[in-house]
């Protein structure tokens, strides 16, 4: 097994991304992909190994970008001028979205036909919008996402499953955010699923989050229990 990376560069409305896929290149032949939506800083290390351990997996990898080439945030500051325009205009968001989506499934290591996407904090809001918005993925796992509907999807109707993996203890996602996630999905008709991890704060997948404060606090327990969690959401949505 050699994982491989390469840059794929999209444009939407005349802003160029930059995303990197990841493969096995062991393997031959169209096969799944999975895409990685970034948290609020944008594209960093942290996405793109998520996207190798996917490839690992068997998947094809794909970390996407929403910011745009080469910008990326560097404190609390930055990272907040950056998502917060796209928060604040989701209908944006979900675009530059399906241009990733679709860079993604025009590689020739994909099959197009059997794509999810997972996403961590802004991330998480990210995917949880790919499958409000009739985004061409079967499946979609944020991992202590955001919940915030975007506004412009009520009354539609979610055809990719839906798992969210969740610290109860988060303050970004608190338990009313929760249950007013857990009645759009059931009013939405979606095949849906939350795992809640108890004392569990925001960021738990992040090994370098540790500011109680802020409440983002690194979990291992509740990292690897996502990450098993994901591994069979996956196999089942694309077998």
């Amino acid at each position: 097994m050699t994982i491989q990376t390469r840059s794929i560069l999209y444009t939407h409305e005349g802003h160029t991304f930059e995303g990197v896929l990841a493969w096995d290149d062991a393997q031959s032949g169209a096969r799944p992909a999975v895409a990685v939506a970034h948290a609020w800083a944008g594209r960093t290390d942290f996405e793109l190994g998520k996207a190798r351990a996917l490839a690992e997996l068997g998947y094809v990898g794909f970390a996407m970008d929403v910011y745009g080439q080469g910008k990326r945030g560097h404190s609390k500051e930055e990272n907040a001028a950056l998502m917060t325009p796209l928060v604040q205009n989701r209908p944006l968001l979900q675009a530059r979205l399906g241009a990733a989506l679709q860079a993604l499934q025009a590689q020739p290591e994909v099959d197009a036909a059997r794509t999810a996407a997972i996403g961590f904090c802004f991330g998480g809001l990210s995917v949880l919008d790919m499958a409000r918005c009739g985004l061409p993925v079967r499946g979609v796992v944020s991992f202590h996402g955001l919940f915030t509907p975007p506004g412009n999807t009520a009354g539609r109707r979610i055809s990719a499953k839906v798992l969210a993996l969740h610290g109860w203890d988060d303050p970004m996602a608190p338990p009313d955010a929760v249950l007013a996630f857990a009645r759009e999905m059931s009013e939405a008709g979606a095949d849906w699923q939350l795992h809640a991890y108890g004392g569990t704060l925001h960021a738990f997948t992040n090994p370098e989050a540790n500011d109680p404060d802020f409440g983002t606090v690194y979990s291992a327990r509740a990292d690897a229990r996502s990450w098993a969690a994901m591994r069979a959401f996956l196999a089942e949505v694309l077998a």
